[in-house]
């Protein structure tokens, strides 16, 4: 297995440094950088000195997104590690919250442990943002047995590890998974951490799965977003009865992918319309604030049921109360609301968080090829507009995914599918022709 996984990445490098050669269209359309030093070794590991990327050297608003052509490559340093050449980043919420400090404090514990003796203990800067890959094994470690140099991968890379919006990045082989061969990188690219998320908080923590899904009441809010437009799909193929609440407007989008019946939040009486409905046996809640108290009322009493948010104090309490009070704060607060719930009507409260699963996002990828789970991406960018992709996210009411092509491809499928899932399909083309918000 060694043999062939050195003569694979022998063949995989030697195709790189034959785009060295070509002419600059070849190698633009490739993606790649000219102007950043290319110091090719016989080490796959170290295929070049340095990397295009965009990172951040302090936390702030879009300004703080610089482009740069030296970042070290990352390389393979762990007999589990697989290094990946990245052909399609796409942009999460959390992006842009960790652009601004979000989650800092307990974030940095997990990148470097030792900074729970001090802030001189490492430094996350310069960071590189982007949570989603789609692209190609460039080189693995040793014991890495699942992928090999030149396999189509993808990937949700996790919050403590350097991003996906620089040309190559290095996971761990549990974290990376075979891209589904029916879509184009840049549409792979818009499912891994969402889908990741989604599993957790409703396997994990909402107890459902592929075989006690069946006839399942579940309340999605806020599901025109990442997590919602997935989670729809993912539940629909177990064969659970979906109801989601989002805005009138993205109401063609969720129900074509399969949501049974639709609530327009912004409704006067949309809390009504949640209330008479039959109750369900999970809610999975996109939102949190005020919806909170609401969904947890719509729950089937004494059955089980379970609330999973996705919105937790956790990271915010640690960013501002330090790492110890914070994390005391928050368990406090889930331990109370769970008790409370419980006793008061026989509903479990659960908090819901991204875990890294790299076989369950091979399970994800056979439903995207049997045409169960479809990749809903709004808007694509180029990796030269990384800001103006983040400036898009920022402006809220997702339909699906914005997602950066960092080598580029023409495939616009899935943006086709957003388009004409609006009810009015001048609106959709006015908000992508409306200059983002400056930040």
């Amino acid at each position: 297995m060694g043999s062939v996984r050195a003569m694979a990445s022998t063949r995989l490098l030697c195709s790189f440094n034959n785009r060295v050669s070509d002419s600059t269209k070849t190698l633009a359309r490739a993606g790649w950088s000219l102007s950043c030093r290319r110091n090719v070794s016989s080490s796959p590991s170290r295929l070049q000195s340095c990397m295009p990327g965009w990172v951040i050297d302090q936390y702030g608003t879009n300004g703080v997104l610089t482009y740069t052509e030296d970042i070290p490559v990352p390389t393979v340093n762990s007999p589990s590690d697989v290094m990946i050449k990245v052909y399609a980043a796409s942009l999460n919420p959390l992006d842009i919250a960790m652009r601004g400090g979000y989650g800092a404090t307990l974030l940095k514990l997990k990148r470097h442990p030792m900074s729970a003796l001090g802030s001189d203990y490492g430094s996350e800067f310069p960071l590189i943002l982007g949570r989603d890959v789609s692209g190609v094994v460039v080189d693995c470690g040793s014991e890495v047995t699942h992928v090999a140099p030149g396999d189509e991968v993808w990937a949700a890379v996790p919050p403590w590890k350097q991003g996906s919006l620089a040309e190559f990045v290095t996971l761990t082989e549990y974290e990376v998974s075979h891209k589904p061969k029916s879509v184009s990188h840049a549409e792979a690219a818009s499912i891994p951490y969402v889908a990741n998320t989604a599993l957790s908080a409703l396997v994990n923590a909402g107890g459902l799965c592929r075989d006690s899904s069946s006839n399942k009441r579940v309340l999605i809010t806020g599901g025109s977003g990442g997590v919602g437009t997935f989670s729809i799909q993912l539940l629909k193929a177990w064969g659970a009865h979906v109801t989601v609440t989002c805005s009138q407007n993205a109401e063609g989008l969720v129900r074509g992918l399969g949501a049974d019946e639709v609530v327009d939040y912004t409704a006067e009486d949309a809390s009504e319309q949640l209330e008479m409905m039959e109750k369900f046996d999970v809610v999975l809640d996109n939102v949190g604030g005020e919806t909170e108290q609401l969904a947890l009322g719509l729950l089937k009493p004494w059955s089980g049921a379970k609330y999973v948010t996705l919105v937790t104090p956790l990271l915010p309490n640690t960013d501002s109360m330090g790492l110890l009070n914070g994390m005391c704060q928050a368990g406090s607060s889930l331990q109370s609301k769970a008790i409370q719930n419980i006793i008061s009507g026989g509903v479990f409260y659960r908090w819901g968080f991204y875990a890294p699963d790299g076989p369950a996002l091979d399970d994800v990828s056979r439903l995207v090829d049997a045409g169960k789970i479809l990749p809903v991406v709004e808007a694509q960018f180029p990796f030269t507009q990384v800001p103006q992709a983040f400036q898009k996210l920022e402006q809220g009411h997702a339909r699906g995914k914005t997602v950066v092509r960092v080598t580029e491809e023409d495939d616009q499928r899935s943006e086709d599918f957003v388009r004409e899932s609006y009810t009015d399909t001048a609106e959709f083309e006015q908000e992508r022709r409306e200059p983002a918000k400056q930040y």
